[in-house]
């Protein structure tokens, strides 16, 4: 995205990220969430061994929940009323992942009213994507104003 950010949006983006740092889901997977811009989300986080599989690498739950956030505040960055939700995400798994540091890139593609389309790709610590997913969300009925963590503020 292009030009400047208004004080009102850069109230919501930390108020977005404020939300994200007070989910209970993220004492389980520490990260943390920095809106870029409008329509474009970084999660960044560090692989340990408590997130691997039998065979060495990280279960494809970390790369979901990290791809699944990265795209749902990239969507989320345009709606400041109304908390989103994931109605679908596909992922692509292209390498395995490995111990170490890893961003997970969110931006928004399409849908402005009811739906949004966002995509997210991880990288890891080399530079190398290991997964990209795609996901639709909509508006729920849930306030943004309503939930925990949710507190934008202009100053």
């Amino acid at each position: 995205m292009t030009g400047g950010v208004s004080a009102g949006e850069a109230a919501h983006f930390r108020a977005l990220e404020s939300l994200y740092a007070v989910a209970p889901v993220n004492r389980l997977f520490p990260s943390q969430l920095t809106i870029t811009a409008p329509g474009e989300a970084e999660i960044r986080f560090d692989v340990c061994s408590d997130y691997f599989h039998a065979a060495g690498a990280t279960h494809g739950t970390a790369y979901f929940k990290m791809l699944d956030d990265a795209a749902f505040y990239a969507a989320n960055s345009l709606v400041n009323d109304r908390f989103l939700l994931t109605t679908a995400f596909n992922l692509l798994f292209t390498r395995p992942l490995r111990e170490g540091p890893v961003i997970a890139y969110g931006r928004w593609i399409s849908g402005r009213k009811r739906v949004f389309v966002a995509d997210a790709r991880l990288v890891d610590a080399d530079g190398e994507e290991v997964a990209r997913g795609t996901g639709t969300f909509m508006r729920s009925s849930f306030a943004l104003s309503s939930l925990p963590g949710y507190t934008p503020s202009d100053g």
